[in-house]
């Protein structure tokens, strides 16, 4: 992990390695874990990680409108525009007016939708417990509590930045 020494500290620029850097390190492992899950249903359904997230998710709520797929799926709302666009013209998902508010729609998995989902998800899940299982079962708990503690800092960082505020 990066920790800047004294002596760096002194400097007016502190080196920064990017092997080391926490940010690189996390993207090189999300990327490494998105790539070999996404091989899982990549190939076989012709779809990307943004369509796979919202497969899960309305696998998982029922039904959602494409601002709550972007905050579940933490996605920009045109990645979520386009991933919906992708899974509609597969028949994998359908949209239904919002009575209450014409300006949304509320989205689901077709049958065909259900299907992929019913197919991949065990799939995932076994995946992941492959995945998991590199860590002592001893670390577990901790490892995911620093995940959820490094996620929750990142958001409180951001905000504090879009506040005036520094990233340190």
């Amino acid at each position: 992990m990066s920790v800047i020494t004294a002596d760096q500290a002194s400097q007016a620029t502190p080196v920064l390695k990017l092997d080391e850097f926490l940010p690189h390190r996390l993207n090189l492992c999300s990327g490494s874990v998105s790539a070999a899950l996404s091989s899982i249903y990549a190939e076989r359904y012709q779809i990307g990680v943004p369509e796979w997230r919202v497969i899960v998710i309305l696998g998982e709520f029922g039904r959602a409108t494409a601002k709550e797929i972007g905050v579940h799926g933490q996605m920009h709302k045109t990645k979520v525009s386009r991933a919906v666009a992708v899974l509609e013209k597969r028949q994998f998902v359908t949209r239904r007016a919002n009575v209450a508010d014409l300006r949304e729609a509320f989205l689901s998995l077709t049958p065909d939708g259900r299907a992929v989902y019913d197919d991949v998800a065990p799939q995932a899940v076994e995946f992941v417990n492959r995945l998991i299982a590199t860590i002592d079962p001893g670390d577990r708990e901790a490892f995911s509590r620093v995940v959820k503690q490094l996620t929750e800092r990142a958001g409180a960082i951001t905000a504090d930045v879009a506040k005036g505020g520094k990233a340190g």
